[in-house]
């Protein structure tokens, strides 16, 4: 689709008014035309001034009939304004470059819930689409909003209410984009271009996820599943073109390199190794381990299957001792660096757990070592303030991501090309969708006109004076002479990136043909999108 014009949304009683990307999109939201036509109409005085009292009268929606029409007389007053602004893809959110980890694990949305979320941001009033991607270092939700700025104000409103975070809070830390720049950040992201570390592989298997989910759900709409699978094709070849993903390339292998960068150097080779956790996380600190010459990890898990995969893989590389979690604080007090890497909602270490632990070795300097992966945290923040403990989080980790900026930008920029290449494709995409109704209308016009012709002269000509195949004769003849006419027009109707014809133009002939045959497809649509709001409430 085209890009959104920017022009707010004005209905009946206030004037049409651009808000800026970073305006007042709190909660006090204007009503829209569906909340309005669905939960309650704001009647208020004709030029009455803004804020003056308005009536509220609830709308009984057991009838089912009187309450579609309501929504759809409430959609023709305002659907002329209402169409300046066209449906946005938007993504809303916040990142370990925007946001500390404390807000982001309030806000983290775990897998098994992503279902339950989308659902709950569909049936928001502008939104159509959606999609929640929801890992250690990002919280972002994608959406196909029929208005940019009340879609990206009802989001906010989710996120506050779900998080508990007040929306003036969320505000300073909250990233929003738009169309093109909503996508090309899905691309980056699915490279491992927004990640704490370059080429990051663990992100395009997230993102997988992402549509894996939806396809079982049913939650993911036709643009945001396209995006997807772009998206993903893209960090494929990002990661298949460049060497982007040489080096430390995981959340998992930065903070194994942290630990050791942390270390003293006489105390690198012998210091005890404990990780928490033998999930994704967990077994790819224990590889990072083994890669890096550890010879030795104790792992704790909650069931020992898991640590006994990890040992089969690895026999050769390293030792892993298996330990149930009844054994975890005894544990660490044998360890000098704890990983952690759990999905415990509740921090697994507290200053009380932490100060009554043994010294660790003198080799490391009697300090004990926390490294948390985990969102929400594992380790407690009150544990900093003990002289025997350093911890540190996945914000801890842009430590390690600064070497090597020379060789990362060079890779980035060739990443970035890629990206372009594959965005250029789903924009054609896209833009080929926003003529389809328009054509399909068209036809459909063209096709009534030739039947109801057709009946007319085998009425006049009589039934019995034509022989089947006189009638199939004729009935091909109109359907030819109906296709050789709309050649033109259809072929004018047509971007997708195939040939020179500019979005633009074609948008033009868009709209001159839905004037001269009076097609009025962008109100059809709408109406359309409308009235499945109202049944979707109403079911």
């Amino acid at each position: 689709m085209a890009a959104a014009s920017g022009l707010a949304i004005a209905f009946p009683g206030a004037a049409a008014k651009a808000e800026p990307l970073h305006g007042n999109w709190g909660s006090n939201s204007t009503a829209s035309p569906v909340k309005g036509a669905l939960l309650r109409f704001r009647v208020g005085r004709r030029g009455a001034a803004r804020g003056s009292p308005r009536c509220e009268v609830k709308v009984n929606l057991e009838d089912k009939a009187a309450t579609n029409i309501a929504a759809l007389e409430q959609f023709k007053i305002s659907a002329d304004r209402y169409m300046k602004e066209r449906s946005s893809i938007a993504v809303i959110g916040l990142s370990v470059h925007t946001a500390p980890v404390a807000m982001r694990e309030k806000l983290a949305v775990p897998e098994a819930r992503w279902p339950h979320a989308v659902g709950e941001l569909c049936n928001l009033n502008h939104i159509e689409e959606a999609a929640v991607l929801s890992t250690c270092n990002r919280m972002e939700i994608y959406v196909v909003a029929l208005s940019w700025h009340r879609g990206i104000r009802e989001v906010t409103e989710w996120m506050s209410k779900t998080s508990g975070i007040p929306v003036s809070e969320l505000r300073e830390h909250l990233f929003m984009l738009q169309d093109n720049d909503a996508t090309r950040h899905l691309f980056e992201v699915s490279a491992g271009l927004d990640s704490l570390v370059l080429g990051e592989g663990q992100i395009l298997a997230q993102v997988k996820q992402v549509v894996r989910i939806g396809q079982v759900s049913g939650g993911l709409g036709k643009n945001i599943d396209r995006m997807f699978k772009d998206a993903i094709t893209a960090g494929k070849r990002v990661r298949s073109e460049t060497n982007i993903a040489s080096g430390a390339v995981s959340v998992s292998s930065a903070a194994v390199e942290l630990a050791l960068m942390k270390l003293p150097k006489s105390g690198s080779d012998s210091a005890r190794m404990l990780v928490i956790g033998a999930g994704k996380m967990g077994k790819l600190v224990i590889k990072h381990l083994a890669a890096k010459g550890c010879k030795k990890v104790v792992v704790v898990n909650r069931s020992v299957e898991r640590v006994e995969a990890i040992r089969e893989e690895l026999k050769d590389d390293i030792e892993i001792i298996y330990r149930p979690f009844s054994e975890m604080h005894s544990s660490a007090a044998e360890a000098d660096v704890v990983f952690t890497s759990t999905a415990s909602e509740t921090p697994l270490f507290m200053k009380e757990h932490v100060e009554v632990l043994p010294p660790a070795s003198e080799d490391v300097g009697v300090v004990r070592f926390f490294v948390d992966i985990s969102v929400p945290r594992n380790v407690g923040s009150c544990v900093s303030n003990l002289e025997s403990a350093r911890v540190y989080n996945v914000d801890d980790l842009k430590e390690v991501v600064e070497a090597n900026k020379e060789d990362r930008l060079r890779k980035a920029m060739e990443a970035q090309a890629i990206i372009t290449q594959e965005l250029k494709r789903f924009e054609a995409w896209r833009d080929s969708l926003e003529t389809v109704p328009t054509i399909k209308m068209l036809r459909s016009y063209a096709d009534r006109i030739r039947s109801l012709e057709l009946e007319k002269c085998l009425q006049k000509v009589g039934e019995d004076a034509l022989t089947k195949k006189m009638r199939k004769a004729i009935d091909e003849l109109s359907t030819g002479i109906v296709n050789k006419l709309l050649h033109g027009p259809l072929q004018h109707l047509r971007c997708d990136g195939s040939d020179s014809r500019t979005l633009d133009e074609t948008l033009e002939n868009m709209h001159a043909l839905n004037r001269m045959f009076n097609l009025d497809t962008e109100k059809a649509i709408l109406e359309q999108k409308i009235k499945a709001k109202v049944e979707k409430i109403q079911n």
